[in-house]
């Protein structure tokens, strides 16, 4: 879980692309605000490799997005995005549980629910801290753009990421039923 295998690597790596291209698309919702889907991937990768994947994917993947976009790199709110990757990847550490395996019952739902929500407040918390006491931005602001963040990211979580979760693990439980014949 917390190894680097070539399947975790290449996960870090596909996730981290996908959310630096991803992350340049969103809908305005506050100053320097956006409804990103791309949040989604933090939560699906974490969920599906675990708490380092997720965090990495988030790290690499925010500021491939804040280089790409080439208004600079945001470090807390790049910090923020990893923060919520690798709360989102706590669930593996639930015995029971694997999306891979199609082992996604209602408590694991509520469990993801319960990390990916703390990973979201406290990463976005912490960017707006940062983004305070570090980046010398007016506290007004900050907040508007902070309680914006957490309403568009928990909307995404709500209506992408765990229906994808919940897809991707039905796929899966059926996948795993099939035998084969002699």
């Amino acid at each position: 879980m917390g190894q680097f295998t070539t399947r975790t690597v290449v996960a870090i790596g596909i996730g981290a692309a996908l959310y630096g291209i991803l992350g340049l698309w969103g809908f305005s919702i506050a100053p320097n605000t956006y409804i990103k889907p791309a949040i989604a991937l933090l939560v699906i990768f974490g969920a599906l490799f675990g708490p380092v994947t997720g965090l990495l994917v988030g790290l690499i993947g925010h500021t491939l997005t804040d280089a790409i976009a080439g208004f600079g790199i945001w470090w807390g709110w790049v910090i923020s995005s990893g923060i919520t990757g690798l709360f989102s990847g706590f669930i593996i550490y639930k015995k029971s549980f694997s999306i891979k395996e199609g082992k996604f019952t209602k408590p694991h739902f509520g469990l993801l629910i319960a990390t990916s929500v703390t990973g979201i407040l406290l990463g976005l918390i912490f960017a707006g801290l940062f983004d305070i006491f570090i980046m010398g931005e007016p506290a007004d602001k900050i907040f508007i753009q902070v309680g914006g963040a957490i309403l568009a990211n928990l909307l995404v979580l709500f209506v992408i990421a765990l229906p994808a979760l919940i897809a991707i693990a039905k796929v899966n439980k059926r996948s795993t039923n099939l035998k084969v014949e002699q």
